[in-house]
């Protein structure tokens, strides 16, 4: 059953009439209402095209976070053959929030590291709703570290709210755990891409996407904080989290402008939730290409490529 959020109300309303006129079809109980079906099909779909062209930065952080969007887990059962995950940071434990593994990318060895939210209430509680503690981002560091032994690139796909702020996450060196990590993409000497996919969470986020090539996808997000941390921060209420996120900058747009990612991949109409199987065919498409542009390169050009990148930022910001 389709989840529709606040503003897709008018939406909403429209394709249940669509609904409601089927079933009457279907049963035999009305005559010659396949135009009206048709006629209200149209409507409904100009009104998700009128509100998906002007989305706020705020709705875009709805869609971000729509519970039907495609997860990490779903990206790499589609994209990536012969998969095997695996577990553990070989220094305290398992974390579900960050799964990775090594498999084949169009016929490519590959590895993967995402962050996965969950799909059902018991899945998203066993990943922690994609919040990854120290140890998930040790055994990132472990994964790109056998990666790069063996000359194999590195895709990372990101989607949280940000590193898990609990106390048993600071006791084991959540900030130590995320600079290292960070650390490890800057200093692979092969490819890394990442595709921002719903939510770009501060550290958390940062931790593995410091990549050669940052791909966005059109109603993702990325920040430093989310709109009701920086709320209520600034303004001491969350209720501001509409006008944190307009003055944050956190859309696809707006970071492209930034140069704090290199591309933006368009969603199907009405976002990702709504086509996730073409959503996730538009992000094959952009991680092959993206790959392809760093093929010809050597270590020592993917290490320099990756810092002009990030160094370039820092000027276009100053």
């Amino acid at each position: 059953m389709r989840s529709y959020l606040d503003f897709e109300k008018p939406v909403a309303e429209l394709e249940a009439k669509v609904e409601e006129l089927r079933a009457l079809q279907e049963t035999g109980n009305a005559l010659a209402i396949g135009e009206e079906i048709a006629r209200l099909e149209a409507k409904a779909t100009a009104a998700l095209d009128e509100l998906y062209a002007e989305l706020t930065p705020w709705q875009k952080t709805q869609v971000a976070r729509h519970p039907q969007r495609p997860h990490c887990l779903d990206y790499v059962s589609a994209l990536i053959t012969d998969f095997a995950p695996l577990a553990g940071d070989r220094k305290f434990g398992e974390d579900s929030a960050i799964v990775g593994g090594f498999g084949r990318f169009e016929g490519e060895s590959i590895c993967v590291i995402g962050h996965e939210k969950g799909s059902t209430t018991e899945d998203r509680i066993r990943h922690n709703f994609g919040m990854a503690r120290p140890e998930g981002y040790r055994k990132a560091v472990r994964l790109m570290e056998m990666a790069d032994r063996f000359e194999i690139p590195v895709l990372a796909l990101v989607d949280t709210a940000g590193a898990y702020p609990g106390i048993d996450a600071e006791e084991r060196g959540q900030a130590e755990a995320i600079a290292r990590s960070t650390e490890a993409c800057l200093a692979l000497g092969v490819p890394n891409v990442a595709v921002i996919l719903g939510e770009g969470g501060s550290g958390g986020a940062i931790a593995i996407a410091a990549a050669n090539r940052v791909l966005m996808l059109e109603h993702a997000v990325y920040s430093v904080i989310s709109p009701e941390g920086a709320a209520s921060i600034l303004w001491r209420d969350t209720a501001k989290a509409q006008e944190a996120a307009t003055s944050m900058r956190i859309t696809a747009d707006d970071l492209m402008r930034f140069a704090v990612i290199d591309e933006i991949i368009r969603e199907p109409k009405g976002g990702a939730h709504r086509d996730p199987g073409a959503a996730i065919r538009a992000v094959g498409e952009a991680v092959a290409a993206a790959f392809q542009s760093l093929r010809h390169m050597d270590r020592d050009a993917i290490r320099a490529h990756r810092q002009d990148k990030f160094l370039a930022i820092g000027r276009i910001a100053a």
